[in-house]
């Protein structure tokens, strides 16, 4: 309507204007009267014509909008509809609940009413009870706690009795290894022979240039060997202390090269140590090779003679596990021989039952265990690899050589005087610090000096910085805190040494 009204609106405009030309015409032309009647004319004729199109196209639009209303109207009524619906089921819910709330408290008052029932009864059997025994509930009760007493304190007399004969088995026991330490006593090695090596200076002045300005020599060769080196305790000695005996022989061997050569300093402590260490590797084979050649064995793969080889320098509990092997050998080989078993068989497993010792710092696992995997590994027959693995009872022997090699085990470990308690256990206790160390990331090596008083851990620079240092230190000291008993304090020395090396050509 607005449209058609705009539209009325420039139609009189229109006529005002040519009424106007008309006039002006009429007065400045009488000819003009025709033309503007005609431009008049004219311009009514356009005037009808846009109110026509008005009208038609304001009849369009209220058209359109009586649609869209009703279209909304049906909308609406559908949505009512649904609304409607969704009461009426919302109405059949409610009435559900209700009576599913009725049933509940019907059951409910049911079950009450069967409680009661069932208490009646259950008096009513008491009572029946009381009279068939001639008892009442107090006195019955008085009775069966009497009897308990007594089945209690029978069984309090056999856990006394059980109790004392373990008791009796422990002071047994306790007496047995006070004799054994009486006696080991008596034995020429004691554990300082064990854990440290002595060797002699040509003169004082050396011992000045095995320490080095600053003492820079010593810490470079404990740092490569992971030995504590003493030169101020006995006049014309240096003492070698670690519990690895590889150890201590790769830095006598380097101290011995180093003195011959005259000259000591960091660089020429490093060929020294690396050419020490081959020359151990050389022994070892050695002593493998003589050890099978000593016992009267052949066919024996390499990988397997290199780690008999490796036990000359292990110990267990104070006796060398080479001399120990090769002793069980020659003893199982004569009752392997009295017997009618196979004397190779019994020999074989005899010199390789503690192989796993030569690796027990490098895998997990007990070392029977290990040994009987790597002679499995190497092409043992299955009758070794049960006899290696059966040797310390930790699964059944059950083949005559099996029997022979954990009798001989007895036999040559078990005298008197044949281990040393205290050492093995200070063994332990050395590589369970240099474990802990090392179970950190980003260290290179760890020494355990000093009898246990140090662990030095020497760190990759490129993934530990000097603050990382500070903590890893920290850590490594509280996880020993938490993990380990120990007298005394532990030092905690974290290295980081950053090298810049560089040719010139």
């Amino acid at each position: 309507m607005e449209i058609a009204i705009g539209i009325i609106a420039a139609v009189v405009g229109i006529v005002a204007g040519a009424g106007a030309v008309a006039g002006y015409n009429k007065k400045n032309e009488k000819g003009g009267k025709s033309k503007a009647e005609d431009l008049v004319r004219k311009a009514k004729r356009e005037a009808q014509d846009i109110v026509m199109e008005a009208r038609k196209e304001a009849s369009e639009i209220d058209e359109k909008s009586k649609s869209e209303e009703n279209e909304r109207r049906k909308e609406w009524k559908r949505t009512e509809n649904r609304l409607a619906e969704r009461e009426t089921v919302l109405d059949g819910k409610l009435d559900q609940i209700e009576k599913k709330t009725e049933r509940l408290v019907k059951q409910e008052k049911e079950i009450e009413s069967l409680k009661g029932e069932i208490r009646e009864i259950r008096d009513k059997q008491h009572e029946k009870l009381e009279k068939i025994a001639g008892l009442s509930k107090q006195d019955a009760r008085d009775k069966l706690m009497k009897m308990t007493e007594n089945d209690i304190k029978q069984d309090l007399v056999n856990l006394v009795a059980k109790e004392q004969k373990e008791i009796k088995h422990e002071v047994d026991e306790t007496a047995q290894a006070i004799l054994l330490t009486a006696m080991e006593r008596m034995s020429s090695e004691v554990t300082a022979d064990r854990t440290i090596t002595a060797l002699k200076l040509p003169d004082d002045e050396m011992k000045g240039r095995i320490i080095g300005k600053e003492g820079r020599n010593i810490q470079a060769l404990q740092r490569a060997t992971g030995v504590d080196i003493m030169v101020d305790d006995t006049p014309g000695m240096v003492v070698l202390s670690s519990f690895d005996p590889i150890r201590r022989q790769v830095a006598r061997y380097a101290l011995e090269r180093l003195m011959k050569d005259g000259r000591i300093n960091p660089s020429s402590i490093e060929d020294a140590v690396a050419k020490a260490e081959k020359e151990i590797e050389k022994e070892v084979v050695r002593a493998g090779e003589d050890a099978v050649r000593e016992v009267g064995l052949v066919g024996i793969p390499r990988e397997l003679i290199h780690l008999i080889g490796e036990l000359k320098f292990r110990t267990s509990y104070g006796q060398n596990v080479l001399l120990h092997s090769i002793e069980m050998a020659h003893i199982a080989g004569m009752i392997a021989e009295e017997i009618g078993a196979d004397k190779r068989i019994a020999k074989t497993a005899a010199l390789m039952h503690d192989m796993g010792k030569a690796v027990t710092h490098k895998i997990e696992g007990k070392h029977a265990d290990i040994g009987a995997e790597l002679a499995k590994k190497y092409g043992m027959s299955d009758e070794i690899v049960h006899a290696i693995a059966a040797h310390h009872d930790d699964i059944e022997p059950t083949t005559p050589e099996a029997i022979i090699i954990k009798i001989c085990d007895s036999i040559s470990a078990a005298r008197p005087g044949a281990r040393n308690i205290s050492a093995e256990n200070f063994a332990e206790r050395m590589r369970d610090l240099e474990n802990i160390a090392t179970s950190f990331p980003g260290i290179d090596k760890a020494y355990a000096i000093s009898a246990g008083r140090e662990i030095r851990v020497i760190v990759e620079p490129k993934q530990i910085d000097d603050l990382t240092a500070l903590k890893l230190a920290r850590d490594i000291a509280d996880k020993i805190e938490a993990t380990m008993s120990y007298p005394g304090i532990i030092k905690v020395n974290v290295i980081r040494e950053t090298r810049a090396i560089e040719y010139a050509k």
